[in-house]
Order: C-alpha cells, then structure tokens, then sequence
C-alpha cells in the first residue's frame, strides 16, 4: 500500500486540531503530500431554496477569504516541518465535497476528526465523517476528539 497523498478536512474546531497531528506524522512517515481541505456548507444546495444571489455570492465571497487565511493557519505549529501541503476551500455540502476532492485527487487516506455527537444533536447535524466513512473509496482514519 502507497500513502502519497492524505487529506484532512478541516472545520477548525478544536476536535480536528487535535487531529491533525495523526495526519501530520503519517505524512512525515510516508512522505505524502497534506491536503488541508475546508467545506464551507452552502445553505442554498443542502436546504433546495432559492436565496438571491447578490447578497449570498458576496457572503459566500468573503467567507472563502476568511476561511483561506484561517485554513494556512490552522495547526501551523503542528505542521512545523511538513513542506508539501496544498490547502482548498469548497462550498457545498461537507461529507459531499469531501468524498468529492477524495476521487478528483487521487487521495490515498482521509484523516478526519470526529466530534461524537448523539442524540439530537446527532439527528439535526448529522455526522459528516460517518458518511465520509460509508461513502469513501479509500481509506478513513477517525480521531475522535
């Protein structure tokens, strides 16, 4: 089995930067490159309405820029030493784009954070890394937070 290539998505909770260690030293281990991948979720596409689009595209806009600054500062001290990683920001549905970037990439593994949720919380939010897992075409390491 070759690793080359790892993704870790990432919501910046404090889950995933617990997580991103494990991501970090499989890629000093394997010599892989790190994809650090941020989903921002795209109310219109997962709810089916219509929002008009002036005001959600310049929303949408300077979300990815924040996102974009926060996601090359994510974990930047965990990092430290890893030289080839590459960073997107998608809009849409988490799990979605995330099984999405896996199959355009090539992507070896998933490393991603679980946030263990249940009961209620678990029935409205779902949970993006189980449906990563059920629907992955690679391998998927969870770190449970």
């Amino acid at each position: 089995m070759q690793i080359k290539r790892i993704l870790f998505p990432t919501d910046f909770s404090e889950g995933a930067l617990n997580a991103l260690p494990y991501a970090v030293e499989m890629a000093k281990a394997y010599g892989a490159k790190l994809y650090l991948l941020h989903v921002i979720y795209d109310i219109a596409t997962a709810s089916g309405l219509h929002v008009p689009h002036t005001s959600v595209d310049q929303m949408y806009s300077e979300m990815q820029q924040t996102a974009q600054k926060e996601l090359e500062r994510f974990g930047l001290k965990q990092r430290e030493g890893l030289n080839d990683v590459e960073y997107s920001i998608k809009r849409g549905v988490p799990y979605e784009e995330i099984l999405k970037f896996a199959n355009e990439n090539n992507i070896d593994l998933i490393v991603i954070a679980t946030h263990g949720r249940k009961g209620l919380d678990r029935v409205l939010f779902g949970s993006t890394a189980e449906r990563v897992v059920r629907n992955s075409s690679c391998p998927v390491l969870t770190i449970r937070g």
